[in-house]
């Protein structure tokens, strides 16, 4: 079954029970209409992908989208993100959170709601395995911005990891949303960083703030790329 049920999935996920087997887990933030996620799955049968979308229609557009493709790695949830990831995943058990073209929320009064911030990011660094990564790509300038703080205020728990397009992207772009289709066809630029959990802190709890020098977050040539 590709929806899932949050009420029937207990304090913590069983992912081999969901997926009826042992695999990766990639997780996407805002599926949207699902293209990230169609494309990604169909070519990589052996990772199991799970979509958070809080929008009923395209929740629902996405179940059915798989469904007539007859996948049997994906599974689409309806249910805040950040409830999501602060109480429903086990420790170390993603391999990779993927979250492209986020509500912004610019107004000032309305960054906490952002969900790269600095209450939601301690619980993606629980929820990734050793080497586990985050990819991140926006047309806002200021969360990229605000986001690449984050990471550097923490830079003892994050490494910078080049971030490239996945195979089966359409060439010219990041990621192959909807979202950034029509956002370069309006000729917006767009942003986009990766980090990955260092393996040796893996097991320690995530300290927030707590900041070591580290040379390759100062590197913007490698680690933030805009097109």
């Amino acid at each position: 079954m590709i929806p899932l049920d949050p009420e029937k999935l207990g304090d913590k996920i069983d992912f081999d029970l969901i997926f009826g087997r042992p695999g990766s887990i990639h997780v996407e933030i805002g599926s949207g209409k699902g293209s990230f996620l169609l494309s990604q799955a169909s070519q990589n049968p052996h990772i199991n992908y799970i979509g958070i979308e809080w929008a009923r229609k395209y929740y629902r557009f996405c179940i059915d989208r798989f469904g007539r493709r007859e996948l049997q790695n994906v599974r689409m949830i309806r249910a805040d993100a950040s409830v999501f990831v602060s109480r429903m995943i086990p420790d170390s058990s993603i391999s990779c959170f993927h979250i492209y073209f986020p509500d912004p929320w610019p107004k000032t009064r309305h960054h906490k709601r952002r969900f790269l911030s600095e209450g939601n990011i301690p619980f993606l660094h629980r929820c990734l395995v050793p080497n586990g990564t985050i990819r991140f790509v926006t047309d806002d300038a200021k969360y990229f911005d605000s986001s690449r703080v984050l990471f550097r205020t923490n830079s003892c728990c994050w490494d910078v990891v080049d971030f490239s397009p996945l195979p089966g992207t359409p060439f010219g772009e990041f990621v192959g949303t909807n979202y950034e289709r029509k956002y370069r066809q309006e000729g917006r630029p767009v942003f986009a960083m990766e980090i990955r959990k260092r393996a040796w802190i893996g097991i320690h709890e995530y300290s927030p703030r707590r900041v070591l020098l580290n040379p390759s977050l100062e590197s913007s040539d490698k680690i933030f790329r805009q097109s």
